[in-house]
């Protein structure tokens, strides 16, 4: 089939719009820590499932040390540290703003590219960095008595932003090397089965880890009776399953799919436009007015982020 890549790439944009939504509900209600322990155990259950369905083994078998290590290192920054900033920087500046910050994410990955795995950077990305930092600034800038920028949002809610693309940059080199080692872990004689699954399986180590990683967290903050309570809250383990489906199972899960059958450029960009399918519905749930400036400043980063892979 023509463009299964790029078709890929838009049903994970719409997933992580679906995702966010729902987060953002989620860490308003349950706690951003409460709600991250949530959905990745119960991403774990539904990856055991489709495992066990489709290979015969509710676990990522074949993988092997090198492959748990790096995904387990992919999981540590992009779940346990990027996703603690981004359902964090949603209490502070909401989804919409959150999923902005993530247009950083493809650049900063190709960063961590650069510095982890000796790829190249061109002056074209470095443009493309800018470009998708000016969209950024335009949105979250506004000018002050005496003609002072100033930001419109929290600082704390920024610097989270921030951290959130970081977490998520960096976290996709290291998944991306973890699934290369996983690969060739295959047996030559369960590759014809293994291989399809193999992101999916990758995504259960991943959020194994995380899980256990947030967990720990918890228990050190003593907020195990607040995650015993979320799961008697019927709204909220609602909202934590919705977003589990379109997240950690579906959403990851078919970004890595989706690398596989197109360009890894176009399907960055592609996964890059949640940013502008999520204006709508989140003005529409909350009764915000969406400034033109701030449209402007997500079609800017979105052109970033095009630049950088298209060039």
């Amino acid at each position: 089939m023509n463009h299964l890549g790029e078709l890929i790439s838009l049903l994970v944009a719409v997933s992580w719009t679906v995702t966010a939504l729902f987060a953002d509900k989620a860490s308003h209600r349950l706690g951003a820590m409460t709600a991250n322990v949530l959905r990745l155990v119960l991403a774990v259950f539904f990856l055991g499932v489709l495992l066990w369905f489709t290979v015969g083994y509710p676990y990522p078998v074949y993988a092997g040390g090198k492959a748990w290590l790096w995904l387990s290192l992919s999981a540590l920054v992009g779940y346990l540290f990027g996703d603690w900033c981004l359902f964090n920087s949603y209490l502070w500046i909401g989804a919409r703003f959150g999923q902005l910050f993530m247009t950083l994410a493809p650049p900063i990955a190709a960063i961590a590219g650069w510095a982890i795995l000796g790829e190249t950077l061109s002056w074209k990305a470095i443009l493309a960095m800018a470009v998708t930092l000016s969209g950024i600034a335009i949105s979250i800038l506004v000018r002050g008595g005496g003609g002072r920028l100033s930001f419109s949002l929290p600082l704390k809610g920024i610097l989270l932003g921030l951290g959130a693309g970081l977490g998520q940059g960096v976290g996709l080199v290291l998944s991306k090397v973890g699934l290369e080692f996983y690969s060739a872990d295959v047996p030559a004689d369960a590759a014809g089965t293994m291989e399809p699954m193999l992101p999916f399986a990758s995504t259960m180590i991943r959020a194994i880890v995380g899980g256990v990683g947030f967990l720990v967290l918890l228990s050190l903050q003593r907020g195990l009776p607040r995650l015993r309570a979320a799961v008697k809250d019927r709204t909220g383990m609602r909202y934590a399953l919705i977003m589990t489906l379109f997240g950690p199972v579906v959403g990851v899960s078919l970004s890595l799919m989706a690398v596989r059958y197109t360009d890894a450029g176009i399907a960055s960009t592609l996964m890059a436009l949640t940013p502008v399918l999520i204006l709508i519905p989140y003005a529409f749930i909350y009764k915000q007015r969406i400034k033109p400036k701030e449209v402007l400043g997500v079609l800017v980063s979105l052109l970033g982020v095009a630049l950088f892979f298209l060039l």
